[in-house]
């Protein structure tokens, strides 16, 4: 039972860094300048990957320790940047949200999958 609301709650965490990524990507975002649009729609590629790469971790999430860890430290490494440049410059509009996922959501989620294993027993691969 855990383990399906492990999965449940990592596919709808998923949608924020799909969505996100995807509105980036088909030029969503307001930028200024072909290198800042270019680069924005750079780094929303990567967040797009990084949204369906842990919804490819899903069908076998007690398996996906090291791709759901790396994930989750690469997510919240952007978190701290991104609070970084809401401390040096002050916040953009709608900011609390992304850094409450990226700070908050994606390690508690990384965690609980990390208790999930040890629950289930040593993983059938290593991870």
């Amino acid at each position: 039972m855990e383990r399906r609301l492990l999965q449940a709650s990592v596919a709808v965490a998923g949608i924020v860094p799909v969505g996100g990524g995807l509105w980036g990507v088909l030029g969503g975002m307001n930028t200024v300048g072909v290198t800042a649009a270019s680069h924005g729609r750079y780094l929303s590629g990567l967040l797009l990957g990084i949204g369906l790469v842990f919804w490819c971790s899903v069908p076998a999430i007690e398996r996906r320790g090291a791709v759901v860890r790396t994930l989750a430290v690469v997510v919240f490494v952007g978190g701290l940047a991104r609070l970084a440049g809401v401390l040096e410059t002050g916040a953009p509009g709608a900011v609390a949200f992304p850094l409450v996922m990226e700070l908050g959501v994606t390690p508690a989620l990384a965690l609980w999958r990390e208790r999930v294993q040890r629950g289930l027993g040593p993983p059938l691969t290593p991870s």
